[in-house]
């Protein structure tokens, strides 16, 4: 049976209600992350006084899809997300994607580390007076680990590959007590997972938070990410429309779960797994190294529900770092305008990451092999924003140089309207099976995993659905907690 542990050590638990007491916290359910019109009328208030990466306790309530776009003293809206024009994707399919930048961290992840904490804290698990959180990680969801952490008043470890971009690594100096710069880039998680072990072995008192294998990560985005792609949807579709695909990079294996729960509702839609070309795990069992920061691979994560996922596409690097380039500079802006690509839309694609610019390219793909048509909409999402990588951008300019209107012609044609159907596959059962037993490499030979409960995730058809149905106790856990916390609002 496969659940999130939510068994209760009382002693534990009273620690980390004294702490929140101190510290004057109150946790939001997943309800309210879901619906933030549910929050009380006095955190609203709060929040009008703060930044979105302030790091107060009220900021909690913001891990949410429905922030209010702006940095300062925004309360709530619906979903933030944009529509991309076929004069930008090149295909008739309406191409719509989350907008991660207006979380806490200007990403995502923040909601799945919060999600991996809080039932942790609100059991008793985790003492927060005594151990510290470990937030292994490509990048950004250590940050959101630490960013959870220093709300909650924990003391927090981020774990990442020394390559990333020079912004996490200035962020987090600011914000996490500890961090650790392990060998390599993106597709070193190996790296990560050994020093997470050496961790384990020396005698200091902390929890672990591993993205890879945490069911929260799953939970969180089920229900949240999940319930946020049907409502855009809903807003904007008509009869006749039809929900057709949701993509999704793997990196962790957390968000594709959101797929998970609009099958659900959508019984015909089809789940994208994406990854990059250079380490093309899911297509052919391959390795190496890319350039899609917090897509981290070179294994199959344990919270990925592969029987469920219906394809995979393989993104080149090359094609994002250039459209990055395109979306960014102000030729390639200017030549999209040129292009018919609508002023809006230009003011938006500095909302899109690295990753997101990934999932972008997948969500083509899969329009062009399916011969979409404008009553098919592919949802998808941009983790990141461009915050992550001006960095990056100097870079490019150093190693290929100054970006040009020529420049801007040869990326729009070659990377944008020229992505194409190969190196993707529509899985059969068989395919599915054949990554699904990746997992065993990873997670059973080095990870500490059971063979059992390996196969539990592929045979039994309860063990997806058990987790998923946890929402509602997990919530309840969070109202006992507050209640004896104590905070009147």
């Amino acid at each position: 049976m496969a659940r999130i542990d939510l068994s209760i050590n009382e002693a534990r638990r009273k620690n980390a209600i004294n702490r929140a007491k101190e510290r004057n916290i109150i946790i939001p359910t997943f309800e309210e992350q879901m619906y933030p019109e549910k929050m009380p009328a006095k955190i609203k208030e709060e929040l009008k006084s703060l930044g979105v990466w302030d790091l107060h306790p009220r900021n909690l309530f913001r891990i949410s899809w429905k922030n209010e776009p702006k940095d300062e003293g925004g309360t709530f809206g619906g979903v933030n997300f944009v529509e991309l024009p076929s004069s930008l994707t090149g295909v008739d399919a309406r191409i719509v994607a989350l907008v991660g930048k207006w979380f806490p961290t200007g990403a995502h992840k923040v909601g799945p580390a919060y999600s991996c904490l809080v039932p942790r804290l609100v059991t008793g698990q985790f003492d927060p007076t005594t151990e510290k959180a470990v937030w292994p990680s490509t990048g950004n969801y250590c940050r959101g680990g630490a960013f959870v952490s220093q709300l909650l008043a924990c003391h927090s470890v981020a774990i990442l590959p020394e390559g990333m971009s020079r912004e996490r690594f200035e962020w987090l100096e600011k914000v996490a007590d500890e961090i650790i710069a392990t060998p390599g880039t993106e597709s070193n998680v190996k790296e990560i997972f050994d020093k997470c072990w050496e961790l384990r072995n020396s005698g200091q008192e902390l929890m672990i938070f591993n993205q890879f294998e945490e069911l929260g990560n799953y939970l969180w985005h089920y229900h949240v990410t999940g319930n946020a792609m049907q409502e855009v949807f809903a807003k904007i579709t008509g009869e006749g429309d039809r929900f057709a695909g949701m993509c999704s990079n793997t990196g962790s294996g957390g968000t594709i779960a959101c797929g998970d729960f609009l099958k659900t509702l959508h019984p015909d839609l089809k789940i994208v797994a994406s990854e990059a070309l250079q380490c093309p795990t899911l297509l052919n069992n391959g390795f190496g190294a890319h350039r899609i920061e917090g897509i981290g691979d070179k294994h199959v994560p344990w919270v990925h529900n592969v029987r469920n996922t219906d394809f995979v596409t393989s993104i080149d690097d090359n094609s994002v770092v250039h459209i990055l380039r395109l979306f960014n500079e102000p030729d390639g802006q200017k030549y999209l305008l040129d292009q018919g690509v609508p002023q809006e839309t230009i003011e938006h694609l500095s909302y899109i990451g690295l990753s997101g610019v990934g999932n972008l390219l997948s969500a083509i793909k899969f329009a062009k092999y399916n011969e979409l048509t404008s009553n098919d909409v592919v949802m998808t999402l941009f983790t990141d924003s461009l915050e992550m990588y001006t960095t990056r951008l100097a870079e490019y300019t150093e190693e290929y140089g100054p970006f040009t209107r020529d420049t801007a012609a040869y990326n729009y044609g070659r990377y944008l309207m020229g992505e194409n159907t190969h190196n993707m596959q529509e899985l059969s059962y068989y395919d599915r099976k054949r990554i699904h037993n990746l997992k065993y490499y990873t997670w059973i030979e080095q990870q500490g995993r059971t063979s059992e409960e390996l196969n539990d995730q592929w045979y039994d058809r309860n063990y997806w659905t058990e987790i998923a149905a946890q929402r509602d106790e997990v919530d309840q856990l969070i109202k006992d907690f507050n209640a004896e916390v104590g905070i009147q609002l």
